[in-house]
């Protein structure tokens, strides 16, 4: 029996492999997604079920270009245009899946301006489209995939499937053989930067949120919305006495521990005094970028103007930074001016983080 009947006997039919290569992707998106928000251990199982799915693609692809290697070589010579986007996804395919296992296996946080995660990303997404215009000709309902399946076929699916899975729990065997494996990496895969040594942790800026330095003379801090009492402070009159050490864990590939000072925002709401019916508070940046936390996540943050006692230099938000624990770095809104609660979350926070900065 020849290699190519052998690797036939063990793999499912053609359709099935199609659906699985874009449920496999569905499941890496909407996981990739979904980890960009998790930063409480209990958010472990999205990056467990994202590497394993990505592990699984692997393989499936792997099976895919085995199959079509005939068609692609007879395609290349006819320069078909269905082989070139053929070409394309699986270029895509093989980026995307190459920088995550780099990042995983060691590979370096940052190229050139650009986080090895961010390209990832950027990769990860392009996947959708492509696979799309791929398969979209090319596929029939699951029912007809599915159809005249026999347990065979569902052994050999869960094996595809299984090779994931051991190759998940085999990178960490990897890794101490490539020496790694390190101990500082937290459950999201970030590496431990500069935690405890003041402003000397990485600065990273979210899509156009560079601005100028801020003149504290010039600044103040305004608290309002859905309040009795509205108020604002100028630099000079914040109460700095409170202290939180919290984690920064940033999208980017990095994390870092710091003892934070500054002012509470429950302190605040305190002050201004909260309606019964609000539910949010939104902290605003000088760039335009905001986001929102719930009234009593909200109540626990804080607002620092120093880190380890240094005051905050600009690329990490001074005058005021929002130190939110167990959000991802993103959500840790700098060059805060302003202190909102509301009834109701602003819909247009998700169309302002990636907007701000850019009118500058």
């Amino acid at each position: 029996m020849s290699l190519a009947d052998r690797l036939g006997r063990l793999t499912p039919p053609s359709t099935l492999v199609d659906w699985s290569l874009f449920a496999a992707v569905v499941v890496l998106v909407a996981t990739g997604l979904a980890t960009a928000f998790a930063g409480s251990l209990g958010d472990a199982w999205l990056f467990v079920v994202h590497g394993v799915a990505g592990l699984s693609l692997v393989a499936l692809v792997g099976v895919k270009l085995y199959r079509v290697r005939g068609r692609v070589r007879a395609g290349v010579r006819a320069r078909s245009g269905t082989v070139g986007l053929s070409l394309l996804l699986a270029a895509l395919v093989v980026g995307a899946l190459g920088t995550g296992l780099w990042f995983v296996l060691g590979g370096p946080l940052f190229l050139g301006p650009l986080a090895l995660l961010v390209i990832h990303v950027l990769l990860g997404l392009a996947v959708v489209p492509v696979l799309w215009l791929h398969l979209r000709d090319r596929l029939h309902s699951p029912a007809d995939a599915l159809a005249g399946g026999d347990r065979r076929d569902a052994l050999r699916y869960a094996g595809l499937v299984g090779v994931g899975a051991v190759a998940w729990r085999a990178q960490k065997t990897v890794n101490r053989a490539l020496g790694t494996d390190s101990a500082d990496r937290r459950f999201t895969g970030s590496r431990e930067r500069g935690s405890g040594d003041g402003n000397r942790f990485p600065v990273t800026m979210w899509v156009a949120d560079d601005p100028s330095i801020v003149d504290a003379a010039t600044w103040s801090l305004s608290v309002d919305g859905t309040v009795e009492e509205p108020f604002a402070l100028d630099y000079d009159a914040l109460p700095t006495g409170a202290q939180r050490t919290a984690v920064i864990d940033c999208t980017s590939g990095w994390y870092s521990e710091h003892a934070w000072q500054g002012l509470r925002v429950g302190d605040l709401l305190d002050r201004v005094g909260v309606a019964e019916d609000a539910r949010w508070v939104q902290f605003r940046s000088v760039t335009g970028y905001r986001w929102s936390l719930p009234l009593d996540e909200a109540r626990g943050a804080l607002l620092a103007t120093a880190v380890d006692g240094e005051t905050l230099s600009h690329g990490h938000g001074f005058p005021l930074r929002l130190v939110a624990p167990q959000r991802r770095g993103f959500q840790w809104v700098k060059w805060v001016e302003s202190v909102r609660v509301t009834r109701r979350r602003e819909l247009g926070e998700w169309v302002a983080i990636f907007a701000s900065g850019l009118e500058e």
